[in-house]
């Protein structure tokens, strides 16, 4: 017999206590300045109007790997998927101005921002920091 236990999505104040204390916490980090993204990786921008914590941003950095790879796939860009996974899916995560913000994502069609900039929006579903359908990241990935 094999017993599974789901829990569905939700705000984290509604959790029991033992799954709470699952949460990325204690993690605040200070800012650092870790210089130009090496040519050729993907590179995720972290929304800059959106203050998130330490465990936050990762989980939201861990999305956009995800939908990343799965956009390279389903566009059948296997070469792009192949150098990716060449440098063991690293990625550089940073923190853009906000005008530099607005130029990656001016707010057209998602479809189409992939197909002509390479670039993917996480849209968060708000059941913790931050509100439903805030864009927390963009992944942009090099164009071949």
């Amino acid at each position: 017999m094999v017993e599974v236990r789901a829990l569905v999505p939700g705000p984290v104040a509604e959790l029991p206590r033992e799954v709470s204390r699952l949460q990325v916490a204690g993690t605040d980090l200070e800012p650092d300045e870790p210089g130009p993204p090496v040519p050729g990786r993907p590179v995720l921008w972290l929304n800059p109007s959106v203050p998130m914590t330490v465990g936050k941003a990762a989980a939201q950095v861990g999305h956009a790997t995800m939908i990343a790879a799965a956009l390279l796939g389903a566009d059948h860009q296997d070469a792009t998927l192949a150098a990716w996974a060449a440098d063991d899916y690293r990625v550089a995560v940073r923190t853009p101005s906000r005008p530099t913000w607005r130029g990656l994502h001016p707010g057209d069609d998602p479809l189409a921002a992939w197909r002509r900039r390479g670039v993917v929006a996480v849209r968060d579903a708000g059941y913790t920091e931050v509100a439903p359908g805030t864009i927390t990241v963009l992944a942009q990935l090099p164009r071949p």
